[in-house]
Parts: structure tokens; sequence; C-alpha cells
């Protein structure tokens, strides 16, 4: 089986890849990082050749941090094509490929030094501190020449905006849910009479699903990460599960750790006994981040991992799983029932140094992708652009969750799906079920979510090297530790 052939140069694989972070690092998905392939080039989808909103005049460079890493050759082949569309209109604007992934550890040194690309992708978990931080571009104003302050969703301005002005829009959204590598629950006999994966709907479930599926094939049956951040990030939806919360707000502009309640305690146990008694993780927990969770489970060493719906480019264009044997399903509940998908998504932001001419043709470019809240010509044809790259590569192309509250967008993307859908729906049936129930979709925790999840990952890797190791002394430290960072960082 290719699958097991590939398993053996897993730890190759691993060393080479050069995915890692959080995230929503979903940076390098598909979505808005697309080209036209040669097949896509043979459609019929016409080049427009209408003007964008609001062509820029004087000459100048737009530095575009969003250009798709080097690997990526058929996105970038695809923003090639953007680019000579965009020029079209902008024979003053020299573009520069400028790639960049956002970082928590290197971002200011590069901020301060005058570094940053014109536009690039961050988390929403990051927005108020590079507001504060006086890092990012007001974009208030470019965007209220353009009518587009009424299409964004109001939570999401929210997030992007601090005393009334908005400093960046967004890229898409992403719930939590559960991916399932279809061949590996194939050869464990788990799936229905139709063909269907049989998923597990509890945590419990998880790990007997899990075990069946490491007895049977010998592989993993669930990937979890504990090297960095994603591994305190993905923890916290399973403690949720638990019926934790992490961090409490305390209203006064304060927030109180809460790591060491007797539920997310649990939760960490649960974790524990997934390595040591089902025995159902990839061998080296504290080597697995959130690139290599997507390896796993492409190239068949992991039956489920933990991942969102803006991400189904990565086992698949990236590490070659077929579109038709990806799966996914909501994240299991828990004990008492509760269940939660951790919610958030990617904005794009503006360099402090950006003037508002170059803002402006970074949003003209991104209304070519169609990426922006309009639905002319130009940014639909952006749209089928990326849909005819995503079937070209083998992505699912599945509904994206609505950034934009605009009808004429909302209904040319519905078309678009119709058109070019390449999955059987009922793969991802379960997922966008939960994450349309009342109450499912739960942002990141309050307070510093990053220095959270980076204390919660110290934890992760001493339960999942130690079978002796003290989960509830790990949880303790790890909240006194987590206070302090909120004492410093949230002084009255």
């Amino acid at each position: 089986m290719k699958r097991k052939v590939i398993g053996l140069l897993l730890c190759l694989t691993l060393a080479i890849s050069l995915l890692s972070g959080c995230k929503k690092n979903d940076a390098n998905s598909t979505s808005g990082d697309a080209k036209p392939t040669e097949a896509a080039k043979q459609t019929n989808t016409p080049v427009p050749t209408k003007e964008v909103s609001n062509p820029v005049e004087k000459n100048i460079q737009l530095k575009l941090g969003i250009w798709p890493e080097d690997t990526l050759t058929d996105d970038i082949n695809m923003h090639k094509e953007f680019v000579k569309r965009f020029n079209g209109n902008h024979p003053n604007v020299e573009v520069v490929p400028a790639y960049y992934k956002y970082a928590v550890d290197t971002f200011v040194p590069k901020a301060e030094s005058g570094n940053l690309p014109t536009i690039f992708e961050s988390w929403y978990t990051e927005p108020q501190k590079l507001i504060a931080g006086g890092f990012v571009a007001d974009i208030t104003d470019n965007l209220q020449k353009r009518g587009w302050l009424d299409s964004l969703n109001p939570s999401i301005r929210e997030l992007l905006s601090k005393d009334g002005r908005i400093y960046g829009i967004p890229r898409d959204g992403y719930a939590l849910g559960l991916m399932l590598n279809v061949e590996l629950f194939e050869e464990a006999g788990l799936v229905d009479a139709n063909g269907y994966p049989i998923y597990p709907k509890t945590w419990d479930e998880l790990a007997e699903t899990a075990k069946k599926i490491k007895d049977a094939t010998g592989m993993a049956g669930i990937c979890l990460l504990a090297k960095d951040g994603a591994g305190g990030w993905h923890f916290s939806n399973i403690a949720w599960a638990f019926g934790a919360t992490l961090t409490k707000d305390n209203g006064d502009g304060t927030f109180t750790a809460n790591v060491d309640s007797p539920e997310a305690i649990a939760a960490m146990q649960y974790v524990k006994d997934l390595r040591w008694k089902y025995d159902v993780l990839t061998p080296d927990p504290i080597n697995e981040d959130w690139g290599t969770g997507f390896v796993n489970l492409g190239v068949g060493t992991a039956a489920m991992y933990i991942a969102a719906n803006d991400a189904v480019n990565q086992p698949t264009q990236v590490n070659g799983l077929p579109v038709d044997k990806l799966a996914m399903c909501a994240l299991p509940a828990g004990p008492n029932g509760a269940q939660y998908s951790l919610s958030g998504g990617t904005p794009y932001m503006f360099s402090k140094d950006a003037t508002p001419e170059e803002i402006d043709a970074a949003l003209d470019y991104l209304e070519i992708m169609g990426k922006a809240p309009v639905a002319t010509d130009e940014a639909i044809a952006g749209m089928k652009a990326d849909a005819e790259n995503r079937v070209a590569n083998g992505v699912p192309v599945i509904p994206r969750f609505p950034c934009w509250i605009d009808q004429k967008v909302l209904d040319a993307e519905s078309q678009i799906i119709k058109e070019y859908g390449n999955v059987d729906p009922k793969m991802f049936e379960s997922y966008f079920n939960a994450t349309k129930q009342s109450g499912n979709l739960r942002m990141e925790e309050p307070g510093s979510a990053q220095d959270l999840y980076a204390e919660l990952t110290k934890v992760l890797q001493a339960v999942v090297t130690d079978k002796d190791a003290d989960v509830a002394a790990l949880m303790q430290k790890a909240n006194a530790n987590y206070q302090g960072i909120l004492d410093d960082l949230f002084k009255k």
C-alpha cells in the first residue's frame, strides 16, 4: 500500500516539513493562495476587463506577504495570473512577492525594523495586541470610501477594531473539527454499509476507535500535538468538552487563570491515558506540530487529527491523501455531553508603514483574488479560479465560514460550491451540522491565549513522556505561571 511505503519515509518527511505553528497558520490554505493550472486555464472562466474599485495612480510598490510559499507551485502560478490582471488596471504598481508567516516571537522585531510586507496574515487572537503596539495601519477610511464597512460580520469587525477604528479585514473563519483518513477507517472495518466512516461521537469513543485502528493497522489512531503552542490550542477544545473554562474574565480588565480546575485536570488525564492506557498516539508527540499533524493524516500514519475546515488542502494537496479519502466530523462530546468547536480565523492586516495608496492597492488585489465583500465580475473570476485550482489539485471544494454578510457575495460563493463541488457532502455533514448549532462555536479563551497555550503545552509534553507524571501538580504549576503572565499584562 502506498501509505505504508510513505510511512517508512515519515521521519524524513517530518524533518523537511516547513509547516509549523498554530493554525491557524492556515496561511498556506488554498483559500486565497490559488493559481490557474493548465487545467484551470482551459476552463471558460472569463478574465474581466472591468477595473477594480479604486485604481491607484502614483507609482508605488506592493509587498505581498500573502504570497504562497515556494512549495505550492500551482498556487504561485495562480497568483502570477492575479498579478497580470492587477497590473492591467494598475500598471504603476510594482507587485513584490514577499511570503510571510506570522510568528509571535519574530513579529515585533520585524515590525519595528520596518520590514513587514504591505499586507500579511495573522490570527484572530492577535489584532488587539498589534493595534495596541502600534504595529498595524488604520484602514477605516480606505474601507469607508469603498462601502465595505457595512458588509463586515459585526463579531469579526469587533475583533479587528479599537475605539471605533478598523485595522484589518477577514481572510476567512474556521472552526475546529476532527479530520479522518478514510483509508485507515476502511482498513480497520470502521465504515458503514455505504462506505462512510463510523466516527466517534464522544471522547471515550474516540479512544476506543483509535485503539481499534491501532490494533488493525499498526498506525496511530490519532495525532496529538505537543511540540509548541498548537498543542495547547487543540487541548483547550478538549478541556471545554470536559466542562473546563481556562481563563475567567473578571469584567474589570483583569483575568484569572483557571487551568487547575477539576474539569481541566480530568481533560489532561484523558490525554495522558491516550498515551499510556490506550497507546494510540504517534511515536513522538513532542515533535508533532501543526504541519506534521497533516503529514501523518495525509500519508496514513495517523487516522484522526484535530483540524479546521480552512486547511483541507494540507492532507490532500500538500500531503497526498486522495480527495475522496478525507472526511470531517464534529469534535466529540465530553462526559456530560458538552460539545464545542473552537472558532477563529485569519485576518488580513497592513503594516504601520504602509501608505494609504499602498493599502488601496492591496485591497484592490484582494478583490481580484475574490476575497473582498463584492460580487463584481473581477471578484467572481477570482473565486472561480480558486475553485478550479482546488479541483485540479484534489482539494475539497467546501463551504467557508462567512466573514462578510453581503448577500450577493454569499450567493456567488454558494453557486461556485455547486458548480465546482468535488466531494460527497456527507463526508463533511457531521462537521457542518455541528458548527451550525446554537452555542457550538466558541471563541478562544480571553486574556492571553497564546501564553495559555504555551503553558498547556509544557504539561502536554510532560504527560506524554512520563508515565508517572502528576497531572494535578503540573496543572497547578501551569496555572501559577499563567496567572503571573496575566498579572503582568493586565495590571490595574
